[in-house]
């Protein structure tokens, strides 16, 4: 196993996680890391991959001045308010249009990421709050740092294993 993010490393964590059992993936959510949206191709036949919402705006907010910033994210947020998938699509080309005279670099950046910000619009609606973003696995791996940093040693994996699990066990769906 290895620690890097780079392409090889992701490929070889999911090669692990499929030789281990895991089948059936529909959909991975995740930043855009060029080397893992790669991996996942390559292991995970069928899968869908949808880029966080949150990261990507981020890195959308980043083509327009501070100013504006508020709007916009308030402007794209719109899109994941729709009720219906084709409502979604629609949405976002009316965002792309709306911002297209005043900021053509978001435009286009929008734009282009169509097809990787709106998979989660693919599924029924009733999982798209979960789907779309992966910050609640994010909050998860943040507490399970957080817990664990503060043993600091540990005398085996056997007591990590019970921190990392009651951490688990404290989770709920929402």
């Amino acid at each position: 196993m290895t620690s890097a993010e780079d392409g090889a490393g992701w490929l070889g964590f999911l090669r692990t996680l499929v030789a281990r059992g895991l089948s059936g993936v529909q959909l991975v959510v995740s930043d855009a890391h060029r080397g893992l949206v790669e991996a996942i191709g390559a292991t995970l036949a069928g899968a869908c991959w949808q880029r966080c919402r949150t990261h990507y705006l981020r890195n959308l907010l980043t083509t327009v001045p501070k100013s504006v910033q508020p709007w916009v994210a308030t402007l794209v947020r719109t899109i994941f308010d729709q009720p219906a998938a084709e409502a979604v699509r629609a949405q976002h080309t009316w965002v792309v249009d709306a911002l297209e005279a005043k900021y053509p670099a978001a435009a286009t950046h929008l734009g282009a990421a169509r097809e990787e910000l709106l998979a989660f619009a693919a599924f029924p609606r009733e999982v798209w709050r979960q789907v779309w973003s992966n910050n609640p696995q994010e909050r998860l791996n943040k507490e399970i740092r957080r817990r664990t940093d503060v043993v600091g040693i540990f005398p085996d994996r056997a007591a990590i294993v019970r921190l990392v699990g009651a951490v688990l066990a404290e989770q709920t769906d929402k």
